[in-house]
C-alpha cells in the first residue's frame, strides 16, 4: 500500500512539473504527422506531368538551380518518382537549409523555398526545442521525454486492478457518472489505452535526446556492439584518372537507375570537397526511410566505397543499426503507412489531453481538501445557548 502512495506521489509531481512540456510535445506532434500528406496537396510546385522524355541527370540540374540559389552548396539531388518535382537540397548546418524544386524532364525552376520558414517549420521547432535556444530547448525536451517514461510506466503501475472486481472499471469510462468520475475516467482508462503508444513515442525520443540512451538502445538491439560513429569513406585523391565520359554524379546516376528500377527516390549526394565521396540513397519507398539502400563511390574512380557505419546497405545492417534507421518511421508512425500515420495522431491527441485531465483531478483533489480543512468540526462549535427556566 505504502508503495502504491509513493508512485502515487511521484506520479502526481512529475506530471506538474512536466505536463505543460508534455501537452506542447503531444500538440505539434498531432499537427506534424500528416505533414507529407498536407505539403503535397497544398504546394503544387512538388509535382510535374509525367512526360516520356528522360530525366536531366544530377550535374544539370545542378548547374540550373544553383543559378536559381547562388553562393550556396548543393547538399544533394534527389528524384521520386515521374509525377514529382526533383529536388536539389542545399543544407548548412545552423546556416541554410534550402529547397530548389525543379522539373526534372525541362530543368524549369519550380519554387526556391526556405525550409527553415513557413508552418511546419515552425511546429517541428516546437516539437524539438519548444521554440527555444536549441543549446536550452533540447535538453529541456530530452528531460521532459524522460519523466514522460517514467510517468506512463507509473501511470500503468497506479492503474493495475488490486483484485478482479475492481477490473472492469479500469476499462471503461462511466460517461452517466458527475464530471468529476468522468475526468477520473478519461485521464485513467485513456491513459492505460494510450500507454504504449506512450512509451513508443518515449523511447524513440529518447533516442535523440540522450546519448547515453542511444548508445544503450543500440547495444541492446545489435546485442553487445557499440554503434560505429557516421563517417564518409572518402576518394583517393592520388589515382590516376582515365578519361570519364560524364560528370562522376551522372555516372553514378545512371548505374543506380538500372540496379533500382522500381526505386520510390534516388538522391545523389555530391561530394564535399576533393576529398569527398559520393553518396547515393536508394529507397524503395517514399513515405518512410529505414529501407533505403546508402552507397558510396570514390568520385574519381567510381570504385564502390565499404562503410561499417548504419548507414551503408540495409541487408548488411545489424538490429542495432535496423533500429536506429527505424527509430524516426516509427516515432512518426511512417513505418506501418497510412494506418501508423492515422494511430499516431490519435495517440498524441489522447495523450495531449492527459496533463489536462490530471490536472483537474489534481485541481479537484486540492479544492477537496481545502473545504474539509475549513469546515468547522461539531466539537469546536459555539455551545447552544441555555434558556433559563422560569
Amino acid at each position: 500500500m505504502w508503495i502504491r502512495k509513493i508512485i502515487g506521489k511521484l506520479h502526481l509531481w512529475l506530471g506538474l512539473i512536466s505536463g505543460f512540456i508534455v501537452l506542447m510535445l503531444a500538440v505539434t506532434g498531432c499537427i506534424y504527422a500528416f505533414q507529407q500528406e498536407i505539403q503535397d496537396a497544398t504546394q503544387p510546385y512538388r509535382h510535374v506531368a509525367a512526360q516520356s522524355s528522360p530525366f536531366l541527370p544530377p550535374s544539370r540540374l545542378h548547374h540550373i538551380a544553383d543559378s536559381a540559389n547562388p553562393h550556396k552548396h548543393v547538399h544533394a539531388i534527389r528524384y521520386a518518382g515521374p509525377e514529382s518535382a526533383a529536388q536539389a537540397i542545399y543544407y548548412e548546418y545552423l546556416n541554410y537549409y534550402d529547397i530548389v524544386f525543379l522539373n526534372p524532364y525541362t530543368g524549369e525552376v519550380l519554387k526556391v523555398k526556405d525550409m527553415e520558414k513557413g508552418f511546419f517549420p515552425f511546429i517541428l521547432e516546437g516539437h524539438f526545442y519548444l521554440w527555444l535556444p536549441h543549446s536550452v530547448g533540447q535538453p529541456v525536451v530530452a528531460v521532459a521525454t524522460l519523466i514522460f517514461f517514467v510517468m506512463v510506466i507509473s501511470g500503468i503501475i497506479l492503474w493495475w486492478p488490486r483484485n478482479k472486481a475492481g477490473a472492469r472499471q479500469r476499462f471503461t469510462i462511466k460517461w452517466n457518472a458527475r464530471w468529476r468520475r468522468r475526468n477520473y475516467d478519461l485521464h485513467n482508462v485513456l491513459g492505460f489505452y494510450v500507454s504504449w503508444i506512450g512509451l513508443i513515442f518515449a523511447v524513440t525520443g529518447l533516442v535523440w535526446g540522450f546519448q547515453w540512451f542511444s548508445k544503450t538502445a543500440y547495444w541492446v538491439s545489435s546485442g553487445g556492439k557499440q554503434q560505429v560513429e557516421f563517417y564518409d569513406p572518402g576518394s583517393d585523391t592520388t589515382a590516376v584518372l582515365a578519361q570519364l565520359a560524364a560528370p562522376a554524379p551522372d555516372l553514378i546516376w545512371e548505374k543506380m537507375k538500372k540496379e533500382y528500377p522500381d526505386a520510390g527516390s534516388l538522391e545523389v549526394h555530391i561530394p564535399e570537397g576533393p576529398g569527398g565521396s559520393i553518396e547515393v540513397g536508394a529507397n524503395p519507398s517514399t513515405t518512410s526511410y529505414w529501407k533505403a539502400d546508402y552507397r558510396y563511390f570514390d568520385q574519381y574512380t567510381l570504385k564502390e566505397l565499404p562503410v561499417k557505419h548504419t548507414w551503408g546497405r540495409v541487408d548488411q545492417a545489424n538490429g542495432g543499426d535496423l533500429f536506429m534507421r527505424m527509430n524516426y518511421d516509427i516515432h512518426t508512425g511512417a513505418i506501418w503507412g497510412l494506418p501508423g500515420k492515422i494511430l499516431a495522431f490519435c495517440g498524441s491527441l489522447l495523450i495531449g489531453s492527459l496533463p489536462i485531465t490530471g490536472f483537474l483531478i489534481w485541481l479537484g483533489r486540492k479544492k477537496k481538501t481545502a473545504a474539509k480543512k475549513s469546515a468547522v468540526p461539531r466539537t469546536a462549535r459555539a455551545p447552544r445557548p441555555v434558556t433559563a427556566e422560569v
